[in-house]
């Protein structure tokens, strides 16, 4: 029987050169057609993170809703969004970061985060860590504390483990 990192990598489609020349795309839309596996993946992340005591999970734009709004679910617990720039109606923290192929924005609403709550950041993937830590720049200003990082696959070649160290980081697939 295969593991559920082989069956991850394998549900995985890489599309080469996209969004620009030398990046390896990795599509995950491609497992989450495949409700079982889904529903495998969501259960591990929040087997991995049960005994935390989390009291919201943190989800970054676009994937790690869907990756982090069932966790939540899952754990009992609610779900924050981390949008990008001009996507949250009402006052908000914001922070810019670097990714591997640009600048962007991030921000949560003031409002959703409250002070000493147990935060899990959420992504489907793991890059060079920018999106990420900038997740936990928002909620570290709003006094929340991350508790770690979870995704769903990680590209090590990309060491964004480095970027986020001193916290706890988990991964299902990784790639290096």
């Amino acid at each position: 029987m295969a593991t559920l990192e082989q069956d991850v990598k394998r549900a995985i489609r890489t599309i080469p050169d996209y969004p620009k020349k030398g990046i390896p795309f990795k599509d995950l839309t491609t497992l989450w057609k495949n409700g079982r596996l889904t529903r495998r993946v969501t259960d591990a992340l929040a087997k991995r993170w049960k005994g935390d005591k989390l009291d919201k999970i943190v989800g970054i734009e676009a994937r790690g809703f869907i990756v982090g709004a069932p966790v939540a679910d899952r754990l009992g617990i609610g779900f924050v969004p981390a949008r990008k720039v001009g996507k949250l109606p009402a006052a908000k923290v914001s922070v810019n970061y670097e990714l591997e192929y640009g600048r962007q924005g991030l921000e949560i609403h003031t409002d959703a985060i409250s002070k000493g709550e147990r935060v899990l950041v959420v992504d489907d993937l793991l890059a060079t860590g920018g999106t990420s830590k900038a997740a936990a720049t928002l909620t570290e200003r709003m006094g929340g504390k991350v508790v770690g990082f979870a995704f769903v696959t990680e590209l090590g070649r990309l060491k964004g483990r480095k970027k986020l160290a001193g916290y706890e980081v988990y991964s299902i697939a990784r790639y290096d």
